[in-house]
């Protein structure tokens, strides 16, 4: 592989100054000489899912950033641990730690030294304060529960300077461009994308150009376009979303439209906590959970990168346009509803590929080749899946209160069923949502072959 193709490499003089800043000389590879909490990684991946709810991010809003966020915290976490035993390609930080450096001290502060800069950043908002309490909250509680001693600062020294090569990698990644671009030109033509109803802004038009943390570029695998208005093809699409995806359909089940609303959750939220799950009951060791989400997030990351430069590529409208407006698309197959609306309000982005769509075929990928089989049952839980959130004192993670969990056969199934749910929701046309599985497919499969792959001793 030629790695100067790749953006995402660290010059070697900042990993050197990294290491040396903090811990002096490199020494051999280390050993921890403790017991190891082999739930820690599993454990700050949901820290880090509780405190993008904490900003009010997720399990709603931005989950650009949320993805971002999730794939440089997992990137610390895997990099400090190969620093302690190698297993891995490392991806940001390949420093080997002291002989006597504590794995849990590694984790915790890699991860903390990622959230909280990156938390304290923009476009986090309110919930900042809240959501850095509760990192440095779990940090405090994970550092407290450690021996005091030398493997203990050698691990929390290795995990800042891990932190602090993701972070200083990131810093100039393009992650500050415009959310809501009120300004964006609109199009007037059958097709072209124009605000959806209730909005005045396009979201992050230009997400497309932030820098990739596995593709050689955002366009890379970049789906085909959409059906011409005119075609038959679109017409089918077209009656098929505007009588299952409908506020008031008498058409979708009530099955359909538990999974419509069951997958209107945050992808990265949704597919780390199956990971998770499935981690846990396969019994992956802390080196095997970091190798597992670092791809997870990345692959997803990447996903709404390629995703972005997708939709805003082609500028295609959204189902709740092309239905209002159907009388002036020269297609005779099509008939307007000016008053029809979607089950759910439809988000201010082009239709082209469906991101959700292909954060399932990214995530699914993923999972399926770190396990080595596509065919694993498990079960999901959302915090959409009732009338938009969950009942009170209800929690996925724990499983407390009322909550609703659905069963799949394979990671694919999860996929496919996530990408059905765009269009029972009224959001997407199905060639949007059979497109961005196969675009998902293709960036996960590649983040896998070409980081953090296995070492053979």
């Amino acid at each position: 592989m030629n790695t100067q193709s790749y953006p995402c490499r660290v010059p070697r003089a900042l990993v050197a100054s990294l290491v040396a800043a903090s811990m002096g000389a490199v020494a051999a590879p280390a050993a921890a000489h403790h017991p190891v909490d082999t739930d820690a990684v599993s454990e700050w991946n949901a820290t880090a899912g509780r405190a993008a709810v904490a900003t009010g991010i997720s399990p709603v809003g931005n989950p650009l950033h949320e993805s971002r966020l999730y794939a440089m915290t997992q990137i610390a976490i895997h990099d400090a641990l190969n620093s302690i035993h190698r297993r891995s390609e490392p991806y940001a930080f390949a420093a080997r730690a002291r002989r006597h450096t504590s794995v849990d001290a590694a984790i915790a502060a890699a991860a903390r030294g990622v959230m909280v800069p990156v938390l304290q950043q923009p476009p986090f908002g309110a919930g900042i304060s809240d959501a850095v309490a509760l990192v440095e909250a779990d940090y405090a509680a994970a550092v407290d529960a450690i021996p005091e001693g030398r493997a203990k600062r050698n691990g929390l020294t290795i995990g800042r300077a891990a932190a602090a090569a993701i972070v200083a990698l990131r810093a100039d990644d393009g992650a500050d461009t415009l959310l809501v671009d009120a300004g964006y030109p609109q199009g007037d033509a059958p097709g072209e994308y124009r605000f959806t109803p209730g909005f005045t802004f396009a979201f992050a038009p230009g997400w497309g150009e932030v820098t990739p943390f596995a593709l050689y570029d955002a366009s890379q695998f970049r789906a085909p376009p959409p059906y011409r208005v005119t075609s038959r093809r679109f017409a089918a699409d077209f009656n098929e979303v505007k009588s299952l995806g409908s506020a008031t359909s008498s058409t979708r089940t009530p099955d359909q439209t538990e999974i419509a609303r069951f997958w209107i959750e945050s992808s990265p939220l949704q597919w780390n906590r199956i990971a998770r799950a499935v981690a846990e009951d396969r019994g992956l060791d802390p080196w095997q959970q970091a190798r597992l989400f670092g791809l997870l997030d990345i692959a997803l990351a990447d996903g709404y990168i390629g995703s972005f430069e997708t939709k805003y590529r082609y500028d295609f409208w959204r189902p709740v346009t092309a239905i209002h407006e159907a009388g002036s698309d020269g297609n005779r197959r099509t008939q307007p509803d000016p008053g029809w609306m979607p089950l759910d309000v439809t988000p201010p982005i082009p239709d082209h590929d469906s991101a959700h769509a292909v954060e399932g075929g990214a995530g699914s990928t993923v999972l399926r080749r770190v396990f080595g089989s596509d065919h694993v049952a498990f079960s999901g839980c959302s915090s959409t899946v009732l009338t938009g959130t969950l009942p009170a004192g209800a929690d996925c993670d724990g499983d407390a209160g009322n909550v609703l969990r659905r069963q799949y056969t394979s990671f694919s199934h999860a996929a496919r069923e996530n990408g059905l749910s765009r269009i029972y929701v009224g959001w997407h046309f199905r060639k949007a949502v059979d497109d961005g599985i196969r675009h998902g497919r293709r960036i996960g499969k590649f983040a896998v072959a070409n980081y953090m792959r296995p070492l053979h001793h």
